[in-house]
C-alpha cells in the first residue's frame, strides 16, 4: 500500500469514526452503565448488558444471541472480568456481520466477468434511495468505471426528476422516459444502451411503494424478465437502500422487501445523524444479507463500501 492509499485509507477511518459518533457515544455510554461498579461478569452484568444492546437497536434476538455467547464465554472463565467485556463484545457482533460474497469487493470495485455490472435498487420511498444511487454513480466513476443510470421509479412523480439532477451532477449519462411509463419498458432500454455503450456499471431505480407487496412482487419480477432478455443473469445484484435513522421500522422495511424479491445485498443510510446505528447489527443478523453500503454523512465520499472490522472498531472506539 503506498502513501496516498494509506492516507485515504486514514481519512476514511476518521470519517467513519465521526460519522458514528452518536451511535457511539449512546451504545458505549449504555455498556458503560450496565457493568459500571462491577468487577466480574455475573448474571446482573448479563441482565444489564441485555438491556443497554436492547435499548442500543440491536434488536432482542440478536441481544439473545449475544448474550449467550457471552454466558458461554463465562461459564469457561469464571474469573472473566468487566475490563475484558468490551473485546468480548467486539469479537461477538463482528461475528454476527456478514461479508460480502465477493469479498474482494472493496472500494466500488466489479466482480470479474460481469460488464456491464447491473445493480437493481430497491426501497420505499424517504430512504435517502436516489441520493444513494447518485453517490454510488459518482464513487463507482471516481473507482475509474463507466456508469449508466436508469429512471425505472417512473410512478412518483419526482423521482425521475431527481435521478436526472443526480445524473447531471455526477457527468453520467441516464436513460428514462416519462412519468407513469412502464417500469420494465425503462429497465430493457437502459440495459440495452448500457450493452451498447460497453458501460461498467448499470444502476436502475425502481418504485418504492410498500402498499401492495403482491404489486410489487410482481413488478420487480417483471424488471427482472425484461433485463434478462438482454443479459441472462441480470440484475447481479439486487441493492436494498435502508434508513439507519429509524431503528427498528428499517427492519420492517426488510422483512417486507425480502418477502417481495431476492435482495443480495444492504445499503444502510442516515447513520450520522441518529444514535440508532445499532440496527445494522440487527439487520444483518436477522437477514443474513451483507450489509454493502453505510452512509454516514452529506458528501458523495460519504457512501462507504462497509467493512465490519472498521465498522466494529470505530463502534467500539473511545476517540
Amino acid at each position: 500500500m503506498g502513501f496516498f492509499d494509506k492516507l485515504f485509507s486514514r481519512e476514511k477511518k476518521e470519517s467513519l469514526d465521526q460519522g458514528l459518533q452518536k451511535t457511539k457515544e449512546s451504545f458505549l455510554g449504555k455498556i458503560g452503565r450496565a457493568i459500571a461498579g462491577k468487577s466480574t461478569v455475573d448474571a446482573e452484568v448479563l441482565d444489564n448488558l441485555e438491556e443497554a444492546l436492547v435499548g442500543a437497536d440491536v434488536g432482542v434476538d440478536t441481544t439473545v444471541k449475544i448474550i449467550n455467547r457471552i454466558e458461554e464465554r463465562v461459564s469457561k472463565d469464571k474469573y472473566l472480568n468487566t475490563s475484558e467485556l468490551n473485546k468480548i463484545l467486539q469479537d461477538e457482533i463482528a461475528a454476527l456481520l456478514v461479508d460480502a460474497p465477493d469479498s474482494g469487493f472493496r472500494d466500488f470495485d466489479v466482480p470479474a466477468g460481469k460488464k456491464p455490472y447491473v445493480i437493481m435498487v430497491v426501497g420505499v420511498n424517504g430512504v435517502g434511495k436516489t441520493t444513494t444511487i447518485g453517490k454510488l454513480a459518482y464513487n463507482f466513476k471516481k473507482a475509474g468505471k463507466s456508469v449508466l443510470l436508469g429512471a425505472a421509479d417512473t410512478f412518483r412523480a419526482a423521482a425521475v426528476d431527481q435521478l436526472t439532477i443526480w445524473s447531471e451532477r455526477v457527468g453520467v449519462p441516464i436513460v428514462k422516459q416519462q412519468m407513469g411509463s412502464d417500469p420494465g419498458a425503462v429497465a430493457f432500454d437502459t440495459v440495452q444502451s448500457g450493452v451498447a455503450r460497453d458501460v461498467d456499471v448499470i444502476i436502475i431505480d425502481t418504485a418504492g411503494r410498500l402498499h401492495n407487496k403482491i404489486h410489487l412482487m410482481d413488478e420487480l419480477s417483471k424488471i427482472k424478465r425484461v433485463m434478462n432478455k438482454i443479459i441472462p443473469d441480470a440484475p447481479h445484484e439486487v441493492l436494498l437502500v435502508l434508513d439507519g435513522s429509524t431503528g427498528q421500522n428499517a427492519l420492517e422495511q426488510a422483512k417486507q422487501f425480502t418477502a417481495a424479491t431476492e435482495v443480495t445485498s444492504l445499503a444502510i443510510t442516515k447513520l450520522d445523524g441518529t444514535a440508532k446505528g445499532g440496527v445494522v447489527l440487527a439487520i444483518a443478523n436477522q437477514f443474513k444479507i451483507p450489509v454493502k453500503y453505510i452512509g454516514i454523512g452529506e458528501k458523495m465520499e460519504d457512501l462507504q463500501v462497509f467493512n465490519r472490522v472498521e465498522f466494529v472498531d470505530s463502534l467500539f472506539s473511545m476517540k
